[in-house]
C-alpha cells in the first residue's frame, strides 16, 4: 500500500493557454499598455453564460493570478473559477477570421450563434 499526498502548489493550473494564445495575448497586452488579461463570465446570451476578456493594468481583489508566461499574466475572476476550471484558451483560425477559442470541459451546450454556453451546474460547483 502506498500513500499519496496532494500538494496544491503542484496542482495543474485552473486555466491554461496554448502557445498561440499566449503570443496573441502578449501582443494585445503590449498594444493596450496593460499588464495582463482577465477572464470572467457573466450571465448573458440565449444559453446562460458568456466569456468576458479584458486587458487590464492590475488585478482586482477577487482575481486569481496565473503566470502563463514570463511576461503574460492571466487573471481569473474568482467567482468564475467553478465555471472555467480546466479551460484551455486557444487562438486560431476559423475560416478567414482569427478567434480566441475556449476549450472548456464544463460546457454541456452552446447557443447556435456561439456567443453563450450552458454548464452542468452540479459538476462545476
Amino acid at each position: 500500500m502506498s500513500v499519496e499526498s496532494f500538494d496544491p502548489n503542484q496542482a495543474a493550473p485552473a486555466v491554461t493557454m496554448t502557445p498561440a494564445a499566449v503570443e496573441h495575448a502578449r501582443r494585445q497586452i503590449q498594444q493596450a499598455g496593460a499588464s495582463g488579461i482577465r477572464l470572467a463570465v457573466k450571465e448573458s446570451g440565449c444559453s446562460g453564460y458568456m466569456y468576458v476578456v479584458d486587458f487590464v493594468s492590475e488585478a482586482n481583489d477577487s482575481d486569481l493570478q496565473f503566470a502563463v508566461a514570463d511576461d503574460v499574466t492571466l487573471f481569473v475572476q474568482q467567482s468564475a473559477l467553478p465555471i472555467v476550471r480546466g479551460t484551455e484558451i486557444d487562438f486560431g483560425a476559423e475560416g478567414v477570421n482569427r478567434v480566441i477559442k475556449f476549450n472548456n470541459p464544463n460546457v454541456s451546450a452552446e447557443c447556435g450563434c456561439g456567443e453563450s454556453f450552458i454548464i452542468d451546474e452540479e459538476e462545476s460547483v
